[in-house]
């Protein structure tokens, strides 16, 4: 009797599992989901704008972002040495991504000055 029921209990144990999928039903998001209205999604970078010819800024954080972005490009500053120009400067930028943009379509932008720059030219 043992051995007959170790053999009906994998069988059994399968037919509640088949019977119970029947039960679990799909939904699709937009019958769940409601889409609040259309709107543009806002696109704020950091950066620095370099080529300024005098009139960029000195601050400590731009200093510290030309150097860590000439350690990406594979140079290396001596030790002690400080990454020093008046011709960058940090800039935040910020835009305004339309609903339904395509590629290639332009879009306008603001360039900010976070430090000290005189002029972005």
């Amino acid at each position: 009797m043992r051995i007959r029921n170790s053999k009906l209990l994998p069988l059994v144990l399968s037919l509640v599992g088949l019977m119970a999928s029947g039960i679990a039903a799909a939904e699709r998001i937009k019958d769940l989901a409601s889409i609040n209205g259309i709107r543009t999604n806002q696109l704020i970078g950091y950066g620095l704008v370099v080529g300024l010819d005098g009139s960029g800024d000195n601050e400590v954080y731009t200093q510290q972002s030309l150097a860590n972005m000439l350690q990406r490009l594979g140079v290396t500053l001596p030790p002690g040495v400080k990454a020093k120009s008046k011709n960058i400067a940090a800039v935040v930028i910020h835009a305004d991504l339309p609903p339904f943009a395509s590629i290639g379509q332009k879009i306008d932008i603001t360039v900010s000055a976070l430090g000290s720059a005189k002029s972005l030219r």
